[in-house]
């Protein structure tokens, strides 16, 4: 969600994913995805959809891995991830990354946070996920 330059999904896909479905609003964002795609060989195994992040969640899944990458003005988290944690797998990772620490209790468990410069990345599974 958030794709930007779909540079998360690529680098997932090329570390294994099967498939991604990358979610941006942004027309100029989705032109990029797309020639990235195509550039890097993963077309063919991704999907571009336009649309809210919200909305986008509940179209598809379970999702096994969901690669979280706001604008850092974003400040919609609650409903977010109250939205993502309901279409999850049971065997699922959730990537935030961000300018500032995120709570995403009660929603998910943060098994590893890490800071480089001025973002902050949080790798979360549901409650009840072992690691």
């Amino acid at each position: 969600l958030f794709a930007g330059s779909g540079a998360l999904a690529i680098e997932a896909l090329s570390r294994g994913a099967d498939r991604a479905v990358l979610v941006d609003r942004d027309y100029s964002a989705r032109q990029a995805i797309s020639v990235n795609l195509a550039a890097s060989g993963f077309a063919t195994r991704a999907e571009v959809r336009s649309g809210d992040a919200l909305a986008a969640i509940e179209v598809g899944g379970p999702w096994d891995l969901v690669l979280l990458d706001p604008p850092y003005r974003f400040d919609e988290w609650e409903d977010l991830l109250g939205v993502i944690v309901d279409h999850l797998s049971g065997r699922a990772v959730v990537v935030v990354e961000s300018d500032r620490e995120v709570s995403l209790a009660p929603h998910l468990r943060v098994i590893r946070s890490k800071r480089y410069g001025g973002t902050v990345v949080l790798f979360a599974v549901p409650p009840g996920v072992n690691e």
